[in-house]
């Protein structure tokens, strides 16, 4: 076993047997753990290990990952094998492995690394060990629940429109306004980076859905993710933030986001959401979504701020205030929209002075 590298969302697992007799007749579900063997690489040639740095891999190489589903519109599509495959894709860095339905065009001639099942990751008796709640017991939603924080809601028009950069400067503008903030990607495919650059901006902790145990979030029931969401809020509440700062992944469209920001109870929880977008006519759609149930934008932002042409497009068309990077460290500016007294008043042009960068797992 110590020849086999573990990837981060197998950390919660410390002793385990190799079952190779039911690899062939078990269908897995999410969560559930295996060893693989490298065949191939293709896009990933590394596994993030448990303690969050990149461990690279070749082919004859063994893995400890789990079974999972991805949705990422800019790299891959997959799921949960319904049959034993001869081999499989690793859908993400973090150790999620499923099977490929579809992929951007970019990754055409590199293709996914792909890998064969050796077995799955048993305990004494036999029982297949999972990811999901393996240390931590879950904990209902509490819509009514009086929070002492301030909660924000990082939402992005597509994927790769800033939602983490944005999360990560809000963050920052937070932290020099004198508050402790905590950071909470709800949904994605696991991926620690996210955590760390939040982190390394300001936040006094930061945790995804991944300290749940689940590999990826990707066509969870909505139930399931707002028991994440209280589970997590749990954790950071021992903290005792003055604000929290909550990232949905993917786009607007994508299912699970699109469930949430129609759920009232989690929409109500929310003080102040930001909307991030990669271009002008982005930005259009996305507030109107977001007005449709009842959450107008208290600011715009993302990747289309690298541009003074589509900063004034966008105001041409809202005077929700727009924000680039820097406006979230000017004590001034960050007060004028976020004060509970005057919100969404700021309509002064405003110029790019930082570019924003999106990262990709």
């Amino acid at each position: 076993m110590r020849k086999i590298k573990k990837s981060i969302i197998t950390k919660s697992i410390k002793d385990f047997k190799i079952d190779r007799s039911i690899k062939k007749t078990y269908i897995p579900k999410l969560g559930d753990v295996a060893v693989f063997q490298i065949l191939s690489i293709g896009k990933h040639k590394a596994v993030q290990s448990e303690k969050g740095n990149n461990s690279y891999i070749f082919p004859g190489d063994k893995i400890l990952a789990t079974f999972g589903t991805r949705y990422a519109s800019n790299q891959f599509e997959g799921y949960l094998p319904k049959k034993y495959h001869t081999k499989y894709q690793l859908l993400g860095q973090g150790g999620v492995v499923g099977v490929l339905e579809s992929m951007h065009a970019k990754f055409k001639y590199i293709g996914a690394t792909e890998v064969r099942l050796v077995g799955y990751a048993v305990d004494e008796k036999g029982n297949v060990l999972n990811t999901i709640y393996n240390n931590y017991k879950p904990i209902s939603f509490k819509p009514f629940k009086k929070r002492t924080y301030e909660i924000y809601l990082s939402v992005g028009a597509s994927m790769d429109s800033g939602k983490t950069t944005t999360a990560a400067f809000l963050s920052r503008g937070l932290m020099k306004q004198k508050k402790k903030v905590a950071f909470i990607k709800l949904t994605g495919t696991v991926y620690a980076k996210d955590c760390s650059f939040v982190r390394d901006c300001g936040a006094r902790m930061a945790i995804d859905f991944s300290y749940c145990g689940y590999p990826s979030t990707f066509l969870c029931k909505t139930n399931d993710i707002l028991t994440i969401l209280e589970t997590l809020l749990s954790r950071v509440e021992q903290i005792n933030p003055d604000a929290v700062v909550i990232e949905i992944a993917d786009g607007l469209l994508q299912k699970e986001t699109k469930a949430l920001i129609n759920h009232k109870p989690f929409m109500e929880i929310i003080d102040h959401t930001i909307l991030s977008c990669a271009d002008s006519l982005s930005v259009n759609s996305g507030v109107e979504i977001l007005s449709k149930v009842g959450n107008t934008p208290t600011l715009i932002t993302g990747l289309f701020t690298a541009s003074p042409l589509m900063i004034n497009e966008v105001k041409e068309n809202t005077s929700i205030p727009v924000f680039d990077l820097e406006d979230f460290m000017n004590k001034e500016i960050f007060n004028s929209v976020f004060s509970p007294k005057v919100k969404s008043n700021r309509i002064n042009e405003v110029k790019p002075k930082q570019q924003f960068n999106s990262t990709i797992s």
